[in-house]
Formats: structure tokens, C-alpha cells, sequence
């Protein structure tokens, strides 16, 4: 496969998971898995989901892909790639930056990323299996970023080594 094809296989794959991670979101987690997702939407002091365990799914579909396109790298491999790819990109915005689940990356000044959290956030204003909205992770409503493009960024403080604080 030619450098060009598994830039193009990757690509694909990782734009394509927008997809299916919305399809999966909207009609599986929010239909027949609800039991196992509603973890996500509620209120608990555990540190880990039922919910996570859905990364197992996805990661073992990649990890597959990759093992079986190893030997000759094909389209097989690239994809696994690609699939990578998203997971490790949906773990930093989604569980990072959004949910702060590791706390190193907690605020943003940037109107996507401002945008996305806020998106989430409606997405989260429901509890019970109906009346979400929003269910991508990189696709966000233009309503969205007009809501980022008017609020302004957080003003991020900094604290310097005598105690005093400046503005950044």
C-alpha cells in the first residue's frame, strides 16, 4: 500500500468514527445499552462507569485490525490506525478536557473546544435514555459557536512562587 492509500485509509477511518460514534451514541447507548451508558449521565462517587467499558469494544476492534494488517500493513492495518486514532483523541476531549477525569487539561480559550464543552454539556442536562441532543464529539451545532464566539474565554490565573497572582 502506497504512503498516499494509508494517509487516506487513516483518514477516512478517523473521520468516519464521527460517524459512528454519533450513530452508536444516539441509537445503541441511548436505546438497548442505556443500562450500561446511564452510568454516564448520572451523579456518582465512583471513579470508573459501566459506561467505560465501552472503549473495550472499540479498542479491541482496533487492536484486531492492527495485529491482522500487520504483516503486509494493508488497509486493514491503517484502519486499526485510524480507529486509534479517534480513541485516543475522544479520551484527551471527551474524558479530559470535558469531564476532567485527569485534571492537567481542565479549561480551554479556544471557541471549539469552548464549543464542544458547551455541547456536551446540553448533552448531559438529561438523565433518562430520551431528550438528549448533541450526540458527536467533534461536530458541533453552529449555535454552539456562536455561544463560544459571545462569552468570553476564561481568564486563566496564574500563580507565581511569592503568593502573588497575575492575569494571563
Amino acid at each position: 500500500m502506497t504512503t498516499l492509500a494509508a494517509v487516506a485509509v487513516t483518514t477516512a477511518t478517523f473521520l468516519g468514527m464521527e460517524f459512528v460514534a454519533w450513530f452508536m451514541h444516539r441509537f445503541v447507548l441511548h436505546g438497548p445499552l442505556w443500562f450500561l451508558h446511564r452510568s454516564h449521565h448520572v451523579r456518582h462517587p465512583h471513579t470508573f462507569e459501566r459506561n467505560d467499558f465501552f472503549f473495550l469494544f472499540y479498542g479491541s476492534l482496533s487492536m484486531l485490525l492492527i495485529i491482522y494488517g500487520s504483516d503486509t500493513k494493508d488497509f486493514r492495518y491503517w484502519m486499526g490506525i485510524g480507529i486509534a486514532s479517534y480513541g485516543t483523541l475522544y479520551f484527551f476531549v471527551h474524558d479530559v478536557l470535558i469531564h476532567g477525569r485527569m485534571r492537567f487539561w481542565r479549561k480551554s480559550r479556544n471557541a471549539y473546544l469552548r464549543a464542544l464543552n458547551m455541547a456536551h454539556k446540553v448533552h448531559h442536562k438529561a438523565t433518562r435514555r430520551d431528550g438528549s441532543e448533541e450526540f458527536g464529539l467533534l461536530w458541533v451545532s453552529p449555535k454552539y459557536f456562536m455561544l463560544a464566539w459571545r462569552k468570553p474565554a476564561p481568564t486563566r490565573v496564574l500563580r507565581q512562587r511569592s503568593g502573588s497572582v497575575s492575569k494571563v
